[in-house]
Order: structure tokens, then sequence, then C-alpha cells
């Protein structure tokens, strides 16, 4: 007699393609970060081009660790990887609340560029990354190049 195993107990056998994304993510977001200190600079003085720094840092941080606990719990189990998912986003909310919280009275920060540019940069680089996302189980995470994976009908031109 075979025994049932619940799917939420089997574990994830393929790649994390949440690794990669997320390091797609903060490759732009550091190919963006000089853009938006200079803005944060131009409107908030000195002070907001360091808090929109921070800003970015913490963003940048949060996407990194919400791909390293969601790629460490999968292969262990879909359940696992479920919790992890949730109590993950609460506690990264956390951290961030506790960052801007440790540093709210310090003399270089300025709290509207800080928030401002952890909203915008949280939001602006999940829809810019919605643009390289592949909605296909073939090829999950980031959409292959064409030169990576040409079709058929292009392969065969000579």
């Amino acid at each position: 007699m075979t025994e049932h195993v619940s799917p939420l107990a089997m574990a994830s056998q393929g790649l994390a393609p949440e690794v990669t994304v997320s390091k797609d993510i903060i490759r732009r977001g550091l190919i963006i970060a000089p853009v938006v200190m200079v803005i944060a600079g131009v409107i908030w003085g000195l002070t907001g081009a360091w808090s929109a720094g921070l800003g970015l840092a913490v963003v940048l941080m949060n996407f990194g660790l919400a791909a390293a606990l969601i790629s460490w719990a999968a292969p262990i189990s879909l359940a696992l990887m479920m919790g992890v998912s949730l109590f993950g986003y609460l506690i990264r909310l956390g951290l961030i609340s506790v960052s801007v919280y440790l540093v709210r009275d310090v003399s270089w920060v300025s709290l509207p560029a800080l928030g401002i540019t952890i909203i915008v940069t949280h939001l602006g680089l999940l829809f810019w990354e919605m643009r390289f996302i592949a909605a296909s189980l073939a090829f999950p995470g980031l959409r292959p190049n064409a030169q990576e994976y040409p079709s058929s009908s292009a392969a065969e031109t000579p």
C-alpha cells in the first residue's frame, strides 16, 4: 500500500527563481540609486540625499532578505515556505519600522525623504521588475533572453 504524502509536506525540487529575481531587483536598485539620491538632494538638501541612500539600503536589504528566507525554506517543505513568506513579511515590515525608528532623531536624516524613498522605491522596483518576469511554468522567474532560447522558427531559418 502506498503512503499518501500531503503536497504541503513536499519540498520544492526546482531552482530558486526568487533569488535570480531578487538579484535583478537589487541590480536595478543600484542603477537608480544615484538618481534617487540626487533628486532627494535637490528637494531636501544633503540630509535628503543621505536619507534616500539609507532608504535605498533598507529596501534592497528587504528584497535580499525575502529571497534568502524563501530560498532557504522552499527545499525543506512548501508549508514552511508559506509560513516563512507570511511571517517573514511581517518580520521584514518590523525591521523597516525599527530602522526608521532608530534614525528618526538623527541630525542627518530627513524623515519625509526617507519615507518617500522607502515607499516609492519598493513599488517602483517591483513594477519595473514586472516587465522582466516570465509568467510561465517553463521559465519561472526572469524571462529568458531571445539569444539563449531561440524559438523553433528562428532556429530553422538559415
